[in-house]
């Protein structure tokens, strides 16, 4: 008999507090850069029990990742200051090909409600869905790829293709759209939204599989590719072509099928954005502009494509632009925002973080940053719940930090076993 035939599941947590509505899922994360990580941070700040597994002495990339925050002989990547609060850290060399990582891993496979991956070559590994349905009936596999799994359906050469957070932004048909017109070229959105937004569609589907296995005690696996979370954040486009042959194109900043919907500069030279959808609003943006809203109406001039490029609404889109360039961004806000037009000013970094709003809505957190070893600024959380809200209960983790108390708590290890891993390199 194996091991993890022999053990039985410590219920969660273990090894964290007790908050947020997800306390008592488990989960093992075998990923790096970006979205696997993401998603289990979203799991995390809401108080599943997140167990990272990263390579010995190796790491997960996503700590050295630029910037690095440097404190003498001690560096992390900002990214991880970030992402990595909440978590486990287990080092651990995956490979079933080794009877001691083999004995671990599916020791861990039984103690979890989910498996988040996006190493994508698993079976490489010898590590298959069967033998892990085989260890835990119950358990969510969620797989993230740039192309998706083969038993999903799709072409086995592209499942296979690697990818990064672009080459899902290019591949998914968002990059076409993004930007400014022919000639400039399509521009990728920063910060990895692609991993971002594949992360969200993965805990989606975490959440549903383990609502769905508490229920039947069935398991089951989650397929998100990076291209199909782009695809599906696309708005109608695809119904466009399916339904009337168009093919979307770039329009820079400015929305295409009304007005006033655009970014505008400022006589500060910042940029506003004014967006007035529908006839109410739009008529409330003629009004705030002192403008004859029988001469501008909203059917000759803001409501589809034609009206906007019409010489009308092109010299509405004109006035605007001097209206604008005339006033200083938060005397333009504060004046349409009195007229209650929806716009907004294009806002950095440093100011946010001095924002009255964002400083009372609670977006900012401090922590110790545990391989800094002291305290750190960062981002909060969204949601906001008014019950069970998330919380930091600890700072990234060292490399390898919980190893021990993972082994020994979850699984049962003696101190000597773990030495003996240690020895072998196995963690």
């Amino acid at each position: 008999m194996e091991r993890w035939q022999k053990i039985e599941r410590v219920p969660a947590p273990a090894l964290i507090p007790i908050y947020g509505a997800l306390s008592g899922m488990r989960v093992l994360m075998t990923g790096s850069i970006v979205a696997a990580p993401f998603a289990a941070s979203l799991l995390a700040e809401f108080g599943a029990e997140v167990i990272h597994v990263e390579r010995p002495k190796i790491g997960d990339p996503y700590r050295e990742q630029a910037p690095v925050v440097k404190r003498g002989d001690r560096r992390i990547s900002a990214g991880w200051i970030q992402e990595g609060r909440n978590k486990l850290s287990l080092t651990l060399e995956i490979n079933m090909k080794i009877p001691e990582s083999k004995e671990i891993f599916l020791s861990l496979i039984k103690n979890c409600d989910v498996w988040l991956e996006n190493m994508v070559w698993t079976e490489k590994l010898g590590i298959t869905e069967e033998m892990l349905f085989e260890v835990n009936p119950k358990l969510v596999i969620a797989h993230i790829s740039g192309f998706g799994r083969p038993q999903f359906g799709g072409v086995p050469e592209e499942c296979n293709r690697p990818s990064y957070d672009p080459i899902g932004q290019a591949e998914g048909g968002y990059m076409f759209v993004n930007g400014f017109p022919e000639p400039m070229p399509p521009s990728h959105a920063a910060t990895f939204i692609n991993d971002y937004m594949t992360a969200m569609f993965a805990v989606n589907g975490i959440l549903m599989g383990y609502i769905h296995a508490q229920k039947t005690g069935q398991g089951q696996a989650i397929d998100v590719a990076q291209i199909e979370a782009m695809s599906k954040v696309l708005n109608d486009t695809f119904v466009q072509y399916f339904m009337l042959n168009k093919i979307r194109q770039r329009n820079g900043n400015k929305v295409a099928i009304f007005q006033p919907g655009n970014l505008f500069k400022t006589k500060d030279n910042k940029y506003l954005y004014i967006g007035a959808y529908g006839p109410v609003v739009y008529g409330r943006f003629i009004k705030a502009l002192g403008l004859d809203l029988e001469k501008y109406s909203h059917e000759a001039c803001g409501n589809s494509p034609e009206a906007i490029n019409s010489e009308l609404g092109l010299e509405l889109n004109q006035i605007t632009i001097d209206w604008v360039a005339a006033r200083d961004a938060e005397e333009a806000l504060r004046y349409l925002l009195s007229h209650k037009v929806p716009c907004g000013i294009v806002r950095n970094v440093a100011e946010l973080a001095a924002s009255e709003h964002y400083q009372k809505r609670g977006n900012f957190v401090e922590y110790l940053d545990e391989t800094l070893g002291e305290p750190v600024k960062a981002f909060g959380f969204t949601p906001k719940m008014s019950v069970t809200p998330g919380k930091v209960w600890r700072g990234a983790p060292t490399l390898g930090q919980d190893t021990e108390a993972i082994l020994t708590k979850l699984l049962g290890y003696s101190e000597n076993e773990i030495k003996a891993f240690r020895e072998k390199q196995v963690i």
